[in-house]
């Protein structure tokens, strides 16, 4: 069971999709659970493993036996990355919702900085590496490809029509709860492409969506695949512009509006 306070509400909801992951998320679970320990709020932690053929389960279990915060869903085949994240966000119960990676690859610390774009009240807040990698009190490691292919990828979605977002990719994002039932309520893309519906059809009930840079290192053993995730990627944006343009994601109970996160509070010089 999920550590609670003395009213049993949980604060935050940490997401982790995770296939094949033994050999990396145990540092990710053991990092997050004492950083939220130290804040002294109600959380727990749910690890949605993906159809995972390796250790992933009994490593993830091993800790929750002594772990109480963390919660194990099991899929007995493979669903994609999309998928796992809306499964654990149906399941979960904090007021705030965070996904991440299970590599670790944004540090667990770097939710303070999303919890702040909260506070100033955005209803959604994006980790980003690509206005991290523009400032000089940040550290961006990655591989020259992942920058060629999200440079590519996110120039294609600017295009499309979402605008106002430098990195959409990024593994690392925070829902207040109201607003992760509505977006994962209608989003249908299961592989790597589900960012982008997400935040396609928070742009159209007029969520505000603030982007955040983030402290991010490249972690040996991605899943992702350059060619095969980068073609699908693009399959699932054309499966998203057609749901977009049959107005699949409009909510007539919201205001069509966006509000990125102000470049100005971001120190960065105006696009």
């Amino acid at each position: 069971m999920p550590w609670q306070n003395a009213s049993g509400s949980i604060q935050w909801s940490i997401i982790i999709p995770a296939h094949n992951e033994a050999d990396r998320i145990l540092p990710h679970l053991r990092s997050i659970t004492t950083f939220l320990r130290d804040r002294g709020q109600p959380f727990e932690i749910l690890v949605v493993d993906d159809g995972s053929t390796d250790d992933t389960a009994a490593v993830v279990e091993s800790l929750a036996s002594s772990t109480p915060e963390i919660q194990l869903l099991r899929a007995p085949l493979r669903q994609g990355k999309g998928a796992a994240v809306r499964r654990g966000m149906s399941a979960a119960i904090g007021r705030l919702q965070l996904f991440t990676d299970a590599d670790g690859a944004t540090p667990i610390q770097e939710l303070t900085r999303l919890e702040q774009a909260m506070v100033e009240g955005a209803d959604v807040a994006i980790g980003s590496r690509s206005l991290a990698s523009r400032l000089p009190d940040y550290a961006v490691q990655t591989r020259w490809y992942r920058t060629i292919l999200s440079y590519l990828f996110n120039t294609l979605i600017r295009e499309r029509g979402l605008s106002g977002i430098a990195d959409t990719q990024c593994g690392f994002k925070l829902f207040r709860q109201t607003v992760a039932t509505d977006l994962f309520g209608v989003s249908t893309i299961n592989g790597y492409g589900f960012d982008v519906e997400l935040l396609y059809v928070a742009k159209q009930r007029g969520y505000r969506i603030a982007e955040i840079p983030v402290n991010w290192a490249h972690q040996p053993g991605s899943k992702f695949r350059v060619i095969r995730d980068g073609f699908a990627m693009l399959r699932e944006l054309a499966v998203i512009r057609q749901n977009w343009t049959k107005g699949y994601y409009v909510d007539p109970s919201h205001p069509r509006d966006f509000h990125p996160a102000p470049v100005s509070r971001l120190g960065l010089p105006p696009q």
